[in-house]
């Protein structure tokens, strides 16, 4: 039987058209990735009505065509934004060193991570709270936010369910509770900060305020998972 030779200019052709279509594809990601980033800040700046497509194009250095070519149109680009801003959170609380056979002191990391993300983060809070101004219409239509939240739910389960055994967290609290008694009490801080602190007569975002308010968010979920806080 004959066996078929590739000669060397055919390979060295395919590699050739190999790298080509390598190089178009990674150009067509960091065109996308450019987009995506220039969004998050024109629309955690402008809102969603204000925050137009000629504006992100703008900032990103590309063209309208090239937002309804990736994302569809801007409320597909708007969604993705979110989808974008709940991953990466998500992404950084799954890094977190967290030791089952701690579970009062991961728990207290877990606090920890989610007042410091908030404050780290302002814009992720600016599109929540523009999101929530629409009733959450565009995030009710994506297909990946609930598995954002399964991972974070996940962990706090774990460490109740490790506290449950080592007899020092209640057996009747729920992982969604804990998890939602963090999240408020963490964002409403941060998202409301501005006009909390002229209707107190202080300023909530110094060091030392946001100290204490961890410090009390960290004191009221122990008292309510500990069986003796």
């Amino acid at each position: 039987m004959a066996t078929k030779t590739t000669s060397p200019r055919s390979a060295t052709a395919r590699l050739a058209s190999a790298k080509r279509t390598g190089v178009r594809e990674q150009a067509a990601q960091t065109t996308r990735d450019n987009i995506l980033r220039a969004a998050t800040k024109v629309f955690a700046r402008y809102g969603y009505e204000g925050g137009s497509v000629e504006k992100i194009s703008q900032s990103a250095k590309s063209f309208d065509r090239m937002i309804y070519y990736y994302f569809g149109s801007k409320e597909g680009l708007f969604i993705e934004v979110l989808e974008d801003m709940y991953r990466r959170m998500n992404d950084a609380e799954l890094e977190l060193d967290l030791d089952l056979e701690q579970p009062v002191d991961s728990l207290k990391e877990v606090i920890r991570f989610v007042v410091t993300y908030y404050s780290k983060n302002p814009e992720f809070i600016t599109l929540l709270n523009t999101e929530n101004l629409h009733r959450g219409k565009h995030i009710s239509k994506s297909m990946r936010a609930r598995e954002y939240s399964s991972p974070a739910i996940a962990i706090i389960r774990q460490l109740l369910e490790s506290g449950v055994k080592k007899n020092v967290f209640r057996a009747d609290v729920s992982a969604r509770n804990v998890y939602l008694l963090i999240a408020a009490t963490g964002y409403f801080y941060i998202s409301n900060r501005h006009t909390l602190s002229a209707f107190l007569g202080e300023d909530l975002q110094t060091p030392e305020a946001m100290t204490e308010w961890q410090a009390f968010i960290t004191t009221t979920v122990l008292r309510t998972v500990m069986k003796n806080p």
